[in-house]
């Protein structure tokens, strides 16, 4: 017994495949230490009155402290109920259709018979994703430009008078929740896909000799076996609900006055105070969207740890 615990008391020594291991993770190491974890540094610019003299380091060294005030700016702004009604209000519905839709799609294209057509489909949800959205708006651009516009010119084929798209705030909303579903319904799926494609096909032929149809199949089988990846997925979306698409807000509308009211979330705010106001300003807009961010995965991850234990990620 004695000899026994010692040998498993006995601390286990570095060995070679710690070191082939440490190799391969060191890229992955370097590239988080360099763009993760050396920014972070930068957060002193959000409570500081940050010039710009004589190189970075020297700027941020020099610069007078804010405190708080910066932050005091942002609240004090008359857009600040407007920008947090359109983030949140769009963040909600990207939670919920980036949820369902790509969960949809992976269980139709495995549920098709033939594999080849299954690789067509995954692979043209999958295409646009790869697009940016500079790409996106000018081809938006070309389908609803005023003058040149493939539907106007349609509109005006059939007699029709030409829209100005560009200035009508109510066609936006549900366009920008179309655009974001087309272009990540690929990326979103994938999980999904390879999720599966792990299930054990024996639970199907059970369930088929049981009588049990392709629908009650995905309630009782599919979607209990994907339970925790789905979880899991549901809480990373939530924390980015305060973190809008900067690309889809900005540049799919070309910033358009028009569409202030509607287009402009957290993001895009960040970006024009950073244009028209001090650096200080922008910063602590987006270390407070960062902290509320972080706040929405605790939570949502709480919640879900209150209603199963196994499910949360933390």
């Amino acid at each position: 017994m004695a000899k026994e615990k010692k040998k498993h008391g006995k601390k286990r020594g570095w060995k070679r495949d710690d070191t082939e291991l440490s190799i391969l993770a060191l890229p992955t190491t370097i590239w988080y230490l360099l763009f993760c974890y050396m920014p972070m540094f930068g957060i002193i610019i959000a409570f500081k009155k940050f010039k710009v003299s004589g190189g970075f380091i020297n700027s941020l060294i020099t610069s007078e402290w804010a405190g708080l005030g910066n932050f005091k700016f942002l609240f004090a702004s008359r857009d600040t109920l407007m920008i947090v009604r359109n983030t949140l209000a769009y963040g909600i519905v990207f939670v919920i259709i980036g949820t369902v839709a790509p969960l949809a799609a992976a269980i139709a294209i495995n549920h098709l018979h033939s594999k080849r057509m299954a690789k067509i489909y995954q692979t043209m949800m999958f295409l646009p994703y790869f697009l940016s959205w500079v790409v996106v708006a000018a081809l938006v651009l070309a389908f609803l430009s005023y003058d040149k516009g493939v539907v106007n010119n349609i509109i005006a084929r059939f007699g029709g008078d030409r829209v100005q798209w560009y200035m009508r705030p109510g066609f936006w909303p549900p366009f920008l929740v179309f655009m974001s579903m087309w272009k990540g319904l690929g990326n979103g799926m994938v999980v999904y896909l390879a999720t599966l494609t792990g299930i054990d096909k024996t639970y199907y032929e059970a369930a088929g000799i049981d009588g049990a149809t392709m629908w009650q199949q995905i309630i009782y089988v599919t979607l209990p076996l994907m339970k925790q990846v789905i979880i899991m997925l549901f809480i990373m979306s939530v924390g980015g609900i305060f973190a809008s698409d900067f690309g889809l807000f900005y540049q799919v509308p070309r910033d358009s006055n028009s569409l202030y009211n509607v287009v402009t979330t957290w993001d895009v705010f960040t970006y024009k105070q950073l244009k028209s106001s001090t650096t200080g300003m922008a910063s602590a807009a987006s270390v407070l969207q960062s902290f509320l961010c972080c706040a929405m995965i605790l939570l949502t991850n709480a919640i879900v740890r209150k209603i199963d234990e196994e499910s949360a990620m933390i």
